[in-house]
């Protein structure tokens, strides 16, 4: 908490009310250590405002979409966490840079403590967070790790995100209970009286040395996906109003309290777009269009669609003022600094210039603070990924995934298929046939024969992709094969090759080779999908003997087709997928999916999933690969 006073607008039970808890902030000074701490994760001081000398400065931080991410840890490789980009995560690491921009904030005995915000997910996403909702929940009485991390830090206030309502309303409002901050959202409503279940925002007062103190609002907003994503939860009990919507409502309501600031927590990407289509008659990514048409916003901390942005300026088609956003990637990779000049206009504090940046978190040590606090959950947390969750009848490798049909990506294919036929129960899509589609992500991965650990299933899937379901016509499910079969080289005929030979294709849009994430595998569920891919033939037309359940597959024929966010968004440029008509989507990982499964059965039997229903052939005869 910061040197400031708070009133938090609203309970979790009605309408806007005034609770009012006075704490004051803690200033403590280590000279240099802070300042280099910051200029290596990439800190500039923004340039003092010009207009005069009668200017303070107050200083916002921000994470957003944590995910259960306190330690810079993959659980799923036993490891520290990397990726291309050597960015590291985690709270422990935001721990050290928050108290970095204290301490140097500090120095200066005229500037106000600064504030420190989350945009919400943040109780989903890591095994750390599944063990405390589903397998030692929070309800039963241990705090929850992000909480308490959160809390050693100091948080001021946090939005919600559409993960937060993953696990159910009990084990939210355990955890909203265990914060000792708000946890706001002012678009979260009571599904019959439309108030606000949530706090809406929270009024911080904000200590100046020798001046009136600056009210900050802190108006936070969750996405109105929720709706969709977590129908079975939320339904008849709490609807989400649009972000726009609700910020005109609740803005002027802030400003009305007293507020001399107004930055809002909102857990919607700055660009307009909706992956539900028109599923809502509201957008899932608006807090551009919410700085452009709600007057009276100073700063938006943004969520949800794990990018980085240090700083956006927009203004404001009402007032003409300029409104930054910023958004600090995901993980705790980042943390986002915005910057407010202030200076008193008739005697009230008016933002008079803005700035905005992300600090590394890769470029400073854990808090051992933090690291000491929850290393006990950590700990457990690593002995449970790594136990027997259940056995697997016959071993299953990857290895040979990309050229011929493999057990282990049968399985991905079949959890995801199972997954999306029962949840379309009851709704008109029910009768459809559902396939599923998964490319071979890791050749290296392997499910081994006896045990099986929570590690050996997440390593067959190594993103974090969610599950969505879409409609597709048989001539669709042909062109997106035929689109996917570019990733083979053209042959003369059937070998033996190497599998170099015959994979990672180059492309115009590729030019060193499709990568294995590139290529997708489909199947069905209930009926087999039959095909061979011919890459004697010139890409394009490559797909020959295409057929469901014993019938070529007819042009107009319906199917349901189970795909990842990432195809459905776009990724890999895969046709149709992304127009397509969106059935299901309930943003659950399909890793996790996968590791429910063999929790909830205890088995994986590939005489449960696999069959070899396509196949590489040369001008009709068999290609044979050799690894």
């Amino acid at each position: 908490m910061t040197d400031s006073d708070q009133t938090t607008a609203g309970t979790p039970a009605g309408p806007a009310g005034g609770v009012v808890d006075r704490t004051m902030g803690r200033r403590t000074v280590i000279g240099g250590a802070a300042a280099t701490a910051l200029a290596a994760a990439g800190f500039q001081a923004a340039p003092a405002y010009a207009g005069g000398s009668k200017t303070v400065r107050l200083s916002v931080m921000g994470t957003t979409d944590l995910h259960g991410n306190v330690f810079n840890w993959d659980y799923f490789k036993n490891a520290e966490y990397d990726d291309s980009a050597h960015n590291d995560i985690g709270l422990a690491k935001i721990s050290t840079l928050v108290s970095a921009v204290r301490d140097r904030i500090a120095a200066d005995r005229h500037a106000p403590a600064p504030l420190m915000l989350d945009a919400g997910d943040t109780i989903q996403g890591t095994p750390l967070a599944y063990y405390f909702a589903k397998i030692q929940p929070i309800t039963g009485g241990h705090v929850h790790p992000m909480a308490a991390a959160m809390n050693a830090i100091g948080y001021d206030a946090a939005a919600l995100g559409n993960h937060e309502f993953n696990y159910g309303l009990d084990i939210l409002r355990k955890f909203q209970q265990q914060l000792r901050f708000p946890l706001l959202g002012a678009n979260a409503q009571d599904w019959a009286t439309g108030l606000p279940v949530f706090p809406p925002y929270v009024l911080k007062r904000v200590h100046v040395p020798g001046h009136k103190p600056i009210t900050v609002g802190i108006l936070g907003l969750t996405n109105p996906g929720t709706a969709i994503w977590d129908k079975a939860h939320v339904e008849n009990k709490i609807k989400f109003g649009g972000i726009v919507e609700l910020a005109k409502v609740w803005v002027p309501r802030i400003r009305a309290a007293g507020a001399d600031v107004v930055v809002v927590s909102a857990h919607s990407g700055m660009d307009l777009s909706s992956s539900y289509g028109d599923a809502l008659p509201v957008p899932e990514n608006a807090s551009v269009l919410m700085a452009e048409t709600v007057p009276g916003i100073d700063a938006v901390l943004v969520g949800h669609a794990h990018v980085e942005i240090p700083e956006r300026l927009v203004t404001n088609k009402v007032t003409g003022e300029q409104v930054l956003l910023t958004e600090p990637l995901k993980w705790g990779m980042r943390l986002s600094l915005i910057d407010l000049d202030l200076q008193k206009v008739r005697g009230r504090w008016k933002v008079v210039g803005r700035h905005g940046q992300v600090l590394n978190a890769n470029t400073v040590a854990a808090d051992p603070k933090v690291t000491k606090l929850l290393q006990q959950d950590h700990d457990k947390v690593v002995g449970y990924v790594n136990s027997k969750i259940g056995t697997c009848t016959e071993a299953m490798s990857a290895a040979t995934a990309p050229w011929e049909d493999t057990a282990a990506l049968d399985f991905v294919n079949f959890v995801q298929a199972d997954a999306v036929s029962k949840a379309l129960a009851g709704t008109p899509q029910a009768s459809l046939p559902v396939l599923a589609i998964a490319a071979p992500f890791n050749r290296s991965a392997a499910i081994p024969a006896g045990d099986v650990s929570v590690r050996d299933v997440g390593g067959l899937y190594i993103f974090d992709n969610t599950l969505i379901g879409v409609t597709m016509t048989g001539a669709q499910i042909k062109d997106y094969l035929e689109y996917s079969a570019v990733y083979f080289k053209q042959v003369s005929g059937p070998g033996p090759f190497t599998p170099d030979q015959v994979t990672n294709a180059p492309t115009p849009t590729a030019p060193t080779g499709t990568p294995d994430y590139n290529y997708d595998i489909m199947g069905g569920l209930t009926k087999p999908l039959v095909y061979q891919i011919d890459i004697a033939k010139p890409a394009g037309s490559r797909i020959t003997a295409l057929s469901y359940d014993g019938a070529p597959v007819a042009a107009g024929q319906q199917f349901v087709v189970a795909v990842n966010n990432y195809r459905q968004s776009g990724g890999g440029n895969f046709p149709h997928v992304k127009t397509a008509p969106v059935v299901y989507n309930r943003q659950v990982e399909i890793r996790q999916l996968m590791i429910d499964y063999v929790t909830t059965t205890g088995e994986v039997n590939p005489n449960v999933f696999h069959t070899t229903d396509w196949s590489l052939t040369a001008n009709g005869t068999p290609v044979v690969v050799k690894a």
